[in-house]
């Protein structure tokens, strides 16, 4: 049997129940295993094959998954309305069969989204570690290098380390090298901590991407930043890759590196709504880890970051939708 209402109809939208009902999906949207019917498909990956230090985020998109339950339907702030203007479902999780086979679960992992985008779907997905975000790109942008806007404390564009290219530092350097990023298209916020290599970051200088370190978002302020961010992606495609260590850890340490003097939550919200009307075409938010996590603050901030990228790419899909 399943339970109808009799005196508020409001609860015949299942996002609309009580918060603490029922079974915990992305944003309480309907669940699907099917590619048709779906306009913006919400994703976990929850792999960290890729972590160089403190692993734990293959058990992020479970728990950003129950905290997105809090939310409700509507931006309070911007007043979108994402699951009223695009068919929005939690597609479950791109679980990896060979996760001890570094290449070969990115490859599956990429393999996963082709299908995704093939259908026509809109991807945002939950890490997991930001290894993930090469694959993805991989798929969203097969026809061409698109632009990024990056909000993290590192770059994550070294290269070789302890025998592989392939790890959460390195995804955008890759992402370059295949051509799928346009680094004069691509900025980098929030880019602080300390460092043993003095040229870790110099391949987004000299590749031509802009990074706008924490000391510069921290005087100029985020709208300054959210400002910079239009000037460097212009027009044309964007995705949008959101680490959650870009945070101070005072509002989420549960993350796998953390570094002191980050953004605050509320920065972060103002930042990402001032980002509208950017043709953002896929995003992620990654590197969050449970393990280290306290009363469950990192998957809540996440989860509310993650509301505020959906309503930018429903928002992005309706313009798009309206232009052709």
């Amino acid at each position: 049997m399943i339970k109808q209402p009799v005196k508020y109809q409001d609860f015949q939208d299942p996002q609309a129940h009580p918060r603490y009902t029922g079974i915990a999906t992305f944003f309480r949207t309907p669940p699907s295993q099917q590619a048709d019917q779906v306009d913006i498909g919400i994703i976990g990956v929850p792999f960290d094959g890729g972590v160089t230090n403190r692993s734990g985020t293959r058990h992020g998109p479970r728990a950003v998954r129950e905290q997105s339950t809090l939310l409700r339907r509507i931006n309070g702030a911007t007043r979108i309305a994402p699951f009223a203007t695009a068919r929005v479902r939690d597609l479950g999780d791109c679980w990896i069969e060979q996760p001890y086979e570094l290449q070969t679960a990115l490859r599956e992992i990429e393999t996963f989204f082709r299908s995704l985008t093939g259908a026509g779907i809109v991807p945002l997905s939950v890490g997991g570690d930001h290894a993930i975000s090469l694959p993805i790109l991989r798929a969203v942008a097969a026809n061409g290098p698109i632009g990024m806007i990056h909000i993290d404390a590192h770059c994550d564009t070294g290269d070789d380390y302890m025998g592989s290219r392939f790890h959460h530092g390195a995804p955008f350097r890759r992402a370059v090298e295949e051509n799928l990023l346009d680094p004069r298209r691509v900025i980098q916020i929030g880019i602080r901590g300390t460092t043993n290599d003095p040229d870790l970051w110099g391949f987004s200088q000299r590749s031509g991407m802009r990074v706008l370190p924490m000391e510069e978002f921290a005087d100029r302020g985020w709208l300054a930043a959210a400002e910079e961010a239009r000037r460097i992606v212009g027009g044309g495609p964007v995705y949008l890759s959101y680490d959650i260590d870009s945070l101070d850890p005072s509002q989420a340490p549960g993350t796998g590196t953390p570094e002191a003097g980050g953004i605050t939550v509320l920065e972060a919200l103002r930042l990402l709504r001032a980002l509208r009307g950017i043709d953002f075409v896929g995003g992620d938010l990654v590197e969050v880890s449970p393990p280290f996590d306290v009363g469950t603050l990192t998957a809540f901030n996440g989860a509310s970051i993650l509301f505020e990228i959906l309503c930018l790419l429903a928002e992005a899909r309706e313009m798009r939708q309206a232009t052709h």
